[in-house]
């Protein structure tokens, strides 16, 4: 048997984003599931520019604020308590825009927990 509690706050932010990102999942020791924590001022991206990931599902699952997730189809307002997917292939920007009255707070999940099949979007190229 396995347990373990994470204090999101004490997890250290990331260095390489644009916003704040604690990636709990990783200091709980996740294997297949990444579970990321963030919280993004107005005019902040959430994850990565513009992209899709070619195997893994992402789910944002907002804790307050309105998530805006851009496609290539129309851009998605997800309010608090409010969940978004992304199946593999899709496109989509997630970001806070700039004119929002506050920061908005999610949780990321993505399965399986891989790194580097994120490829950037252009989406241009419609």
């Amino acid at each position: 048997m396995g347990y373990r509690v994470v204090d999101a706050t004490a997890v250290e932010p990331a260095d390489d984003r644009p916003c704040e990102l604690r990636r709990i999942g990783g200091e709980a020791g996740l294997e297949t599931v990444a579970l990321n924590r963030f919280r993004a001022a107005p005019g902040e991206q959430v994850p990565l520019s513009y992209h899709y990931h070619t195997e893994q599902e992402e789910a944002f699952y907002v804790l307050s604020g309105t998530l805006f997730v851009e496609t290539p189809d129309e851009t998605f307002e997800v309010g608090a308590d409010g969940l978004f997917v992304a199946d593999p292939e899709s496109p989509h920007r997630a970001y806070n825009p700039e004119d929002a009255a506050e920061p908005i707070e999610l949780l990321a999940l993505g399965s399986p927990a891989v790194s580097g099949d994120a490829v950037p979007y252009d989406s241009d190229e419609e």
